[in-house]
């Protein structure tokens, strides 16, 4: 009998060994099939364009910056970027300002009706906003329409404000059914002791219930920042004059740097754009992790 015991703890032994080598492996190519292509941009972006023919996996000559200055200057790159600085972070304003009192209301108190707002923004977790965007962009342009031939004036299309609350009204359902499972895992002592302490209700949510969802609220800045900064589709069809983000704005570079042959200056628009992803990512990953964690547990 200790014999077979041994065999087979030496079967589930190698077996367990087997499956964690072929998980290593598969996590390690995963890892190379993106950063080889993301080194090979930043490499790219410092290029001039005669090392583009000769080789273009050649390591760069040496630091060409002259790519990023034309970016920014020729190709108005700078503008598009503060256009997305400042149309991802009003839409993120917006989102927690509606989210958070939401969330929280309907994780920690009940109330009438509440079951059919849980269904309505449920419902709304299962639609593509890119099916929706001719109907906003028909109901824009008609009120547009009815402004310019009252008042000589337009305001809803080609409006960063505008773009930002689309931004934040369609990220509502997926931010308040995170946030939401948070709040719902947090104890009811923090409140009952807020209470016993004077804390009105206003007060024990952000004085108390607030800080306490950090994670969570990182969590759904980080998810909800990558969807604003790269969201190309409702910016394409809602700013169709000068106003352009930055995701548009690289297509229109790309289009322009195919023509002309300036590969680097293409790479570089590309870097201008994932720079800020990466650099967001790297500060808040350990929060992101737990966010993600503890949000999925309910009570």
């Amino acid at each position: 009998m200790s014999n077979l015991k041994k065999t087979s703890n030496l079967k589930k032994a190698f077996h367990n060994n087997i499956f964690k080598i072929f998980i290593y492996v598969a996590l390690c190519a995963l890892a190379i099939s993106i950063i080889i292509p993301v080194a090979w941009v930043f490499m790219a972006s410092i290029k001039q364009n005669s090392e583009f023919y000769a080789n273009p996996w050649n390591l760069p000559a040496g630091f060409y910056i002259q790519n990023f200055i034309n970016a920014f200057q020729k190709a108005k790159m700078g503008q598009y970027f503060l256009n997305s600085v400042f149309v991802t972070g009003l839409a993120l304003l917006i989102l927690l300002v509606v989210a958070l009192p939401a969330s929280y209301v309907l994780a920690r108190y009940e109330f009438r009706f509440k079951k059919f707002i849980n269904i309505l923004y449920m419902g709304g977790l299962f639609i593509n906003v890119n099916y929706i965007v001719v109907p906003i962009f028909l109901m824009l342009s008609g009120w547009d329409d009815k402004l310019d031939s009252i008042f000589g004036i337009t305001l809803f299309l080609d409006n960063i404000f505008v773009l930002a609350i689309i931004y934040a009204a369609t990220a509502l359902p997926f931010t308040i059914y995170l946030l939401q499972g948070y709040f719902k895992t947090l104890p009811r002592a923090y409140e009952e002791a807020s209470y016993i302490d004077g804390c009105s209700y206003f007060q024990t949510m952000t004085k108390i219930m607030v800080p306490l969802a950090k994670p969570s609220i990182i969590t759904v800045i980080l998810f909800n920042f990558l969807a604003f900064w790269n969201e190309y589709i409702i910016s394409l069809t809602m700013m169709p004059g000068k106003n352009k983000t930055l995701p548009v704005g690289v297509v229109n570079l790309y289009q322009a740097s195919r023509g002309k042959a300036e590969y680097g200056i293409l790479y570089a628009g590309l870097v201008i754009v994932m720079l800020p992803t990466l650099i967001l990512y790297i500060l808040v990953q350990r929060k992101l992790t737990e966010g993600m964690t503890l949000g999925g547990i309910k009570d």
